[in-house]
């Protein structure tokens, strides 16, 4: 735990193999990190750009699918190994693979798939990733009553948030076995669409991703799921605008979680403010979202956009991996 009065955790939004080898292992000793996350987009990055996975590459046959599922799976095994002791120590030690982006409209082929990775990887301390959309709360359902550990993805609004806790309460009073949960919320998206926007009406760019964020967190608090926490995600910085660890600095709160990319986390680590920030008074947020909406900015038509945005991305990436492997 980064900040163990809060139950505030650092999670590492990064996976690649020789990373996992040293500077995964040196932030975990320090007590920096104690989880982590990926997604199409990392697993992509990583197997195309890193050498380190070329040798395990010669010696597979199969489908594309097949060959980055064995690289996919082979990470997670590792991190998860790696991870172990904080997960036997309850402090975490996490670890998220997501299913395949092109299901996310299959609660069926989801739950199947999600299914197959955990036995695949075969590692107790691993989160099977899932999309909000309606197949995916579905899914979040079934998957977290088995007793799978579920992270909830790509969340942009509160009504998916609320959706995603609903789903993971009625998995919990089916689990034979508890299962951790976690709704996460991505932040700097947000603000790289309407930062712009919000300066044309002269209101307060950087903003409306914390707040937005932040109103999730308040009503997620409220409705006591079990083993369930909200993680930001997408919480690093692009460009000069802000400190590199804005959106670390600004969404501290009790038990909750952020996963950012490693060199945000470092710069939060040197310089970050780790003072409790949340929650945020609900009636400031509320005035703040009452401006955007007279200021002509369609906030929910924005969220909705950067959820489908988010999907073509993740299956890109998808399809690019599976391209370079056919």
């Amino acid at each position: 735990m980064y900040i163990k009065s809060l139950n505030f955790s650092l999670w590492a939004d990064f996976i690649e193999r020789d990373y996992l080898e040293g500077e995964f292992k040196e932030l975990i000793n320090k007590k920096i990190i104690n989880g982590a996350t990926s997604n199409p987009a990392i697993f992509k990055n990583a197997i195309l750009t890193s050498p380190a996975y070329k040798e395990q590459l010669k010696g597979l046959g199969g489908s594309a699918k097949d060959k980055y599922e064995a690289l996919a799976i082979t990470d997670i095994q590792k991190a998860a190994d790696i991870l172990k002791p904080l997960y036997d120590a309850d402090d975490d030690g996490f670890v998220s693979i997501e299913v395949d982006p092109n299901l996310c409209d299959d609660s069926e082929g989801t739950i199947a798939e999600g299914v197959r990775l955990y036995k695949s990887i075969d590692r107790e301390n691993v989160m099977i990733k899932v999309p909000a959309t309606q197949a995916g709360f579905k899914a979040m359902e079934e998957l977290s009553a088995m007793g799978i550990h579920v992270n909830a993805t790509l969340i942009f609004s509160l009504s998916d948030a609320i959706s995603c806790a609903r789903a993971f309460f009625k998995g919990s009073e089916r689990a034979h076995k508890k299962a951790y949960t976690v709704i996460s919320v991505f932040v700097s998206r947000v603000d790289r669409l309407l930062d712009v926007r919000m300066k044309d009406a002269s209101l307060s760019p950087g903003k409306l991703g914390i707040y937005n964020a932040a109103r999730i967190y308040n009503i997620v608090s409220t409705m006591n799921v079990p083993k369930c926490r909200v993680l930001f995600a997408s919480t690093g910085v692009k460009g000069d605008d802000y400190i590199p660890s804005y959106y670390v600095d600004e969404l501290i709160g009790t038990a909750c979680i952020n996963t950012a990319p490693v060199e945000t986390i470092s710069a939060f680590v040197e310089n970050g403010d780790m003072s409790e920030k949340l929650p945020l008074n609900e009636e400031e947020i509320e005035t703040f979202l009452i401006k955007v909406k007279q200021a002509g900015i369609d906030f929910d038509t924005a969220l909705s956009e950067l959820k489908v945005d988010g999907l073509e991305q993740f299956k890109e990436a998808f399809a690019q991996i599976l391209q370079e492997l056919e």
